[in-house]
């Protein structure tokens, strides 16, 4: 599981996932899970989990998740997302789960579904689809 440590050791140079408290929770095979605990500094103006915090760790997630399909050496950029915000990011842990649809040598197609936990219980609050292209020599844990 070389890829998992990659991931790892790129996911710790993220200074946005670090500002805002995400958390690395699963690295799987074109798998990846991103958890963020809600609180006051990544909140809008009705208390929810802001829009902008939701898509960040859904395109991290899917963006990691086509990493985990790419040769070493190789690094992964998102050319593009699209995300629908099905329900307010209200819960006590907000999760993205990220797989890839598509691996290909260039392009990939990857999705993240995010969840809502409370109480145990998975609520679906937003989905995204993304494209992420691989690019060489910005593997992530030299640059």
């Amino acid at each position: 599981m070389a890829f998992e440590q990659r991931i790892r050791s790129s996911f710790a140079k993220q200074g946005l996932m670090s500002t805002i408290g995400a958390s690395l929770t699963l690295v799987q095979s074109g798998v990846v899970e991103i958890e963020l605990k809600p609180k006051s500094a990544i909140s809008q103006q009705h208390g929810f989990v802001h829009a902008g915090a939701v898509s960040a760790i859904a395109d991290t997630a899917a963006g990691y998740a086509a990493l985990t399909q790419m040769p070493a050496g190789r690094g992964v950029l998102t050319t593009e997302f699209k995300i629908n915000l099905v329900a307010p990011a209200v819960g006590d842990v907000i999760i993205a789960r990220g797989k890839v649809i598509k691996a290909g040598r260039t392009l990939t197609l990857a999705q993240s579904e995010v969840f809502a936990e409370k109480d145990g219980q998975r609520k679906l609050i937003a989905l995204l689809t993304a494209t992420l292209m691989s690019i060489e020599g910005r593997d992530g844990i030299s640059d």
